[in-house]
């Protein structure tokens, strides 16, 4: 379940820190004391952020001047300044990216979840003797993955991780890229604990049980688990895993 930990952690990352909208400075702001502090104020309201004090512009402050500092490297990536720019590393995985996979483990115990790949130790993973592998594929390339999404403050990385593969999948057996949604899995699937935690496995099992899962103009994140929505989970897309 090591794997499992990672990728959903990561995903957890991923979706956080690719959803602010942009936000743009002059880099003659960064040479002044007042320049930060007009830019702290452009980026408040570009955040609709109230809060301002001291401390959070001492952050902010620090945080610019690490971003500028990177992108003048020959680094493969650029930094952005986004809507966590006034909060610390530590504040920021405190909030944002602590896993509850463990926490969640711990509440459903040591039994496997029936159907999953846990649960028949003598299954065989189809492709562990594949050779012509390719170094590396970008699947963004291959119009595979969808836009990065924003899982807010409630814990449902499991959600998005399902999500994320099953979108992935559909995409690559029928070449066509569907936003599925994460808000059925939420609310909907009563094996994972919504905002407090969850796994893939089970998710996967729900959405085999339920026949399919809906789009995500059908059933919308919001970041919160609410009532299971029967007629939205009716509108049901069966994605091509097969």
């Amino acid at each position: 379940m090591e794997i499992n930990k990672f990728v959903s952690f990561s995903f957890s990352l991923v979706l956080i820190l690719g959803v602010a909208e942009s936000f743009h400075y002059h880099e003659r702001e960064l040479e002044s004391m007042e320049g930060f502090m007009g830019m702290y104020d452009r980026w408040r309201e570009h955040n609709n952020i109230e809060m301002r004090t001291q401390e959070r512009f001492n952050v902010f402050r620090h945080n610019v001047k690490g971003i500028h500092e990177s992108n003048k490297m020959d680094k493969p990536y650029k930094l952005a300044v986004n809507e966590f720019a006034d909060m610390t590393n530590l504040e920021f995985v405190n909030t944002y990216a602590n896993s509850k996979i463990s926490h969640f483990q711990a509440l459903r115990g040591p039994d496997p979840v029936p159907g999953s790949i846990d649960s028949d130790p003598n299954k065989d993973f189809i492709y562990a003797n594949m050779t012509d592998i390719p170094p590396n594929v970008d699947w963004r390339e291959k119009k595979a993955v969808t836009d990065v999404k924003g899982q807010g403050g409630c814990g449902s990385c499991w959600a998005f991780a399902a999500v994320v593969a099953l979108e992935g999948i559909n995409a690559i057996r029928t070449g066509n890229l569907v936003k599925f949604s994460e808000q059925q899995l939420v609310d909907c699937d009563m094996t994972n604990l919504g905002c407090d935690g969850g796994l893939m496995e089970p998710a996967f099992a729900y959405v085999i049980k339920n026949g399919g899962i809906a789009t995500e103009a059908n059933y919308p994140y919001v970041g919160k688990r609410e009532t299971c929505d029967k007629a939205k989970v009716r509108s049901t897309h069966k994605p091509c895993v097969s």
